[in-house]
C-alpha cells in the first residue's frame, strides 16, 4: 500500500524537528521523495533485501550499546571516546527509560537504508522472507524438504516507517502543543487516502475531530498531573527511597530484643587519591531529635535545596567558600532504585566526577542524590567547615526527653563531669564508655524492668553492653545535658582494606556523635574500638564467595552504567563487521554480473534465476541495438524491445517469456518442471521467428 505523495518526507521533517535532528531529517526526506522524480530504479534481489535488513539490524545493536552505556546520542557522537557523563539527561528517568527513550528517537535513522532501498526498487513490494525470520525458516525447511513452498507475502514497508516516524518522534523533551497539532495533520493526511467513501467528508471530519479533541484534552490532563507529582520537595519523596538510610528519620534497635542481624555484602568501595588516607566515617545523615526510641531530623518543608554543577555536568560544588580540600577519595555506591544519600566524608567540600541528575541538600549534612544504578565519584574534603547548619539551642542542646534526664544526672554525677571545659567533658565521656561498658550486638530481657526504666536508662546504669546506636544515643543526650551541642550522625566505618582499596559492607553501618567545637562539627564516637573485631567474629566461612559475586556485580554495573571503557572495544568490534557488509552490499551487482557471464557459458551457478534462458532473449535484442543499461529495469527495456519487432506474435510471445523470467528469477516458489521447460523451449522459438521478423521502424 503506497502512502500519499511527500506523506513520509513531511514525517521526516517533523521527526527531525521534534527530536533536535532537523537538519538530519531534512537531508532523509528528501533523499527518500527524490524517487517520485528519478525514474532510474535497481534490481534489488530478496537477498540483497535481506542484507540491508541484516545491516539495519546491526546498526540497531550498535545503536543499543550506546544508549545504553552513554545515553548521549548522535548529537554528542564524540563523547563516546570519553568517560560517559549523565548531565545531559539529568532530568530522565531510570537508565533502562534513557535507553529506550535514545533507541526509539533513533529508530528512523536506523531503518532508513531499508526504506530507501525499497523507494527505488523495481518492486513495490519487499517478500515477507526478507524480514521476518520465522517465515524464512518454514521457507528453507520446505524447500530442504522438497515440499511445496509456501506462499509468501509481499510487504511495503512505507506506512511501517511513516509510523515509525511518528512514535520516535514522541520522544521528544519539549513541554508545548506543537507536537500534538502536528500529528494530528500528519495522520490527517494519511487518513484521507484511507477514508470511506460510505460516508460524506463532513461525517468524516467531524469524527476525525472529536477524536482529536479528545486526545487533546487527555493530553492535557496527563501534562498537569505529572507537574503536580514534579513539584513534591525531594524531602517528602526521599522517605521512599531505598537506600540503607533515610534522611528524615533513624529507627534505633533500643530495647529490642535479640540478635541485631548484619551481613557481610559490600555496599561501597573507595580508594584514597594522592597519597591521602581513608576518611574514618562516611556519613550519610544525621538528625537533632530523640523520641520513642527513635531519632529525627528537624528541617522543614523547604530544607532540602537544589545543588548546581558546573558546565561540565559532573562537579557539584557543596561549600564554594571552602578551600582546605587537601585530602581527595574516589566512592563508589549504588543508588537503589535510582535515588539515595550519598555516604560522603566529614568536611566534603565538592564532588566531581559524578554523573547525578539532581542532587540535593539539607542543613543537617545530608546529600540526596537522583542518577544510575551505580556512581563512581571523587571527594575533595577536609578539615574545617561543613554543610551541616550551626548549632540551635533549642535543638542541639536543651532537646532530651524528660524520661532519660534521671540516668544521665546519675552519669553526670559519677563522672564529676559539671564545672569542666569541653574537651576535659569529651575526655572523660569516651574514657567512661571505653574502660566500663562492652561492644555487644545481643540484647537480652532477663533483668526486671521498673515502670520508669527505658532502654537507654538499662543501658546506661544496669547492662552497660550495646552496639553503636546505644552509645552514639547515649553520648548526644549525655552532652546535651551538659550544655554541649551534638547531634547523631550514621553512616559508615571505614577500616577494611582490599589490596590498595578499601571496602565497607553492610555490617559497618555505624552511628556516631557530632559536636560543635564552636566554629563547625566534628566526629565523636564512644563505641568501644572492639566493636569492629567483634563484627568480624560473626563473618561467614563462605564470605569469600560473596565477595567474588559482589566483584562480578561491581564489574557489570559500571559497564550497565557507564563507568567503564568497555563500551569503545564494542563499538571498534562492530565497525569492521558492518563495514564489510556494507561491502557487500554495495559491490554484489559486480558479482552478479560476473554469475550472469557464467550462466551463459553453461557454468552451473548457485543462485537461482541466473541460468535463465531469457538473457539470451536479451543478447540477441542487444545485437539489434536494443541494449538494457545495467540500472535499467526489465519493464522499461521490454516496451522498447518490442517496439523493434514487427510481429505480433514474436511480442505476445515475448511478453509471456518475460513472465516466467520474472517468477523463475523471483518468485520464491519458483517455476515448476513444466513451466521451466516451456521457458526453455519459448525462448528457442523465439529467438528462431527475431532471425525471421524484420526490425519495425523507429518512431520519431
Amino acid at each position: 500500500m503506497r502512502t500519499p505523495p511527500f506523506l513520509l518526507g513531511a514525517a521526516l521533517l517533523f521527526w527531525g524537528w521534534q527530536t533536535g535532528f532537523f537538519l538530519v531529517g531534512l537531508v532523509m526526506a528528501a533523499a527518500l521523495e527524490s524517487a517520485r522524480f528519478i525514474n532510474t530504479r535497481w534490481e534489488f534481489s530478496d537477498e540483497d533485501f535481506s542484507r540491508i535488513w541484516t545491516f539495519c539490524g546491526l546498526l540497531l545493536l550498535a545503536a543499543l550499546v550506546y544508549a545504553f552505556t552513554a545515553n548521549d546520542g548522535p548529537a554528542r557522537f564524540s563523547s563516546f571516546f570519553q568517560r560517559s557523563t549523565f548531565f545531559t539527561q539529568r532530568n530522565a528517568g531510570a537508565a533502562s527509560a534513557r535507553t529506550a527513550t535514545a533507541l526509539i528517537r533513533w529508530t528512523p535513522m536506523v531503518l532508513f537504508l531499508f526504506v530507501v532501498a525499497q523507494a527505488f526498487s523495481s518492486r513495490e513490494e519487499i517478500p515477507l522472507t526478507t524480514i521476518s525470520l520465522f517465515v524464512r525458516r518454514r521457507w528453507k525447511k520446505a524447500q530442504k524438504l522438497g515440499q511445496p513452498l509456501p506462499s509468501v507475502r509481499g510487504v511495503n514497508a512505507a506506512y511501517p516507517y511513516f509510523a515509525i516516524c511518528l512514535f520516535a518522534a514522541s520522544m521528544h523533551a519539549g513541554e508545548d502543543s506543537s507536537f500534538f497539532w502536528g500529528l494530528g495533520a500528519l495522520l490527517t493526511w494519511a487518513l484521507w487516502a484511507q477514508r470511506s467513501r460510505r460516508f460524506s467528508v463532513a461525517v468524516w471530519a467531524v469524527a476525525l475531530g472529536g477524536a482529536v479533541a479528545l486526545g487533546f484534552f487527555g493530553q492535557r490532563g496527563m501534562g498537569q498531573l505529572v507537574r503536580i507529582m514534579e513539584n513534591y520537595n525531594p524531602q517528602w519523596m526521599s522517605r521512599f527511597s531505598r537506600g540503607r538510610f533515610d534522611a528524615a528519620q533513624s529507627k534505633t534497635s533500643l530495647g529490642e530484643i535479640g540478635r541485631l542481624k548484619t551481613s557481610g555484602q559490600i555496599v561501597i568501595r573507595l580508594e584514597p587519591k594522592a597519597g591521602s588516607a581513608p576518611p574514618a566515617y562516611l556519613r550519610e545523615a544525621s538528625y537533632r531529635n530523640y523520641r520513642a526510641q527513635a531519632w529525627y531530623a528537624s528541617f522543614h518543608k523547604d530544607d532540602f535545596e537544589s545543588v548546581l554543577a558546573l558546565t561540565n555536568g559532573t562537579t557539584w560544588v557543596l561549600l564554594p567558600e571552602k578551600t582546605n580540600t587537601a585530602a581527595a577519595v574516589n566512592i563508589a555506591c549504588y543508588l537503589d532504585h535510582g535515588r539515595a544519600l550519598l555516604p560522603l566524608p566529614t568536611g566534603t567540600a565538592r564532588l566531581e566526577n559524578l554523573g547525578a541528575y539532581v542532587l540535593s541538600k539539607n542543613s543537617e549534612g545530608a546529600v540526596l542524590a537522583e542518577g544510575p544504578g551505580l556512581v563512581v565519584f571523587d571527594v575533595l574534603y577536609g578539615p574545617g567547615a561543613t554543610i551541616d547548619s550551626p548549632y540551635n539551642p533549642s535543638e542541639d542542646v536543651g532537646n532530651v526527653p524528660d524520661k532519660e534526664t534521671s540516668a544521665l544526672d546519675k552519669v553526670i554525677t559519677e563522672l564529676q563531669l559539671t564545672n569542666r571545659d569541653t574537651e576535659q567533658v569529651l575526655r572523660a565521656v569516651n574514657g567512661f564508655f571505653q574502660d566500663k561498658f562492652s561492644y555487644s550486638t545481643w540484647q537480652g530481657g532477663a533483668h526486671a524492668r521498673s515502670t520508669n526504666e527505658t532502654p537507654l536508662s538499662r543501658f546506661l546504669l544496669r547492662e552497660r553492653s550495646g552496639h553503636c546506636e546505644y552509645f552514639a544515643t547515649a553520648t548526644v543526650l549525655l552532652l546535651r545535658r551538659l550544655g554541649l551541642p551534638a547531634r547523631y550522625a550514621v553512616g559508615y566505618a571505614v577500616h577494611e582494606t582490599s589490596g590498595q582499596k578499601y571496602v565497607v559492607r553492610e555490617r559497618d553501618a555505624h552511628a556516631w556523635c557530632l559536636v560543635w567545637d564552636g566554629t563547625t562539627w566534628r566526629d565523636f564516637d564512644t563505641t568501644p574500638a572492639s566493636w569492629v573485631t567483634e563484627e568480624g567474629r560473626r563473618r561467614s566461612p563462605l564470605q569469600f564467595l560473596s565477595d567474588v559475586w559482589s566483584g562480578i556485580r561491581f564489574m557489570f554495573s559500571k559497564f550497565r552504567w557507564g563507568q567503564t571503557y568497555v563500551r569503545q572495544y564494542i563499538f571498534w568490534a562492530l565497525v569492521p563487521v558492518m563495514a564489510l557488509l556494507f561491502y557487500q552490499i554495495v559491490f554484489r551487482k559486480r558479482s552478479r554480473r560476473r554469475g550472469r557471464t557464467a550462466a551463459e557459458a553453461g557454468i552451473s551457478v548457485p543462485w537461482p534465476g541466473l541460468d535463465s534462458e531469457f538473457y539470451q532473449l536479451e543478447q540477441k535484442l542487444a545485437e539489434r541495438g536494443v541494449e538494457r543499461p545495467p540500472n535499467e529495469p526489465l519493464s522499461s527495456w521490454l516496451s522498447r524491445a518490442l517496439e523493434t519487432i514487427a510481429s505480433v506474435e514474436v511480442n505476445k510471445s515475448f511478453r509471456e517469456l518475460a513472465r516466467l523470467h520474472y517468477r523463475y528469477r523471483f518468485d520464491p516458489q519458483g517455476l515448476n518442471e513444466n513451466d521451466r521447460a516451456e521457458l526453455r523451449r519459448g525462448v528457442e522459438r523465439c529467438l528462431t521467428r527475431i532471425e525471421e521478423v524484420k526490425p519495425a521502424a523507429a518512431k520519431s
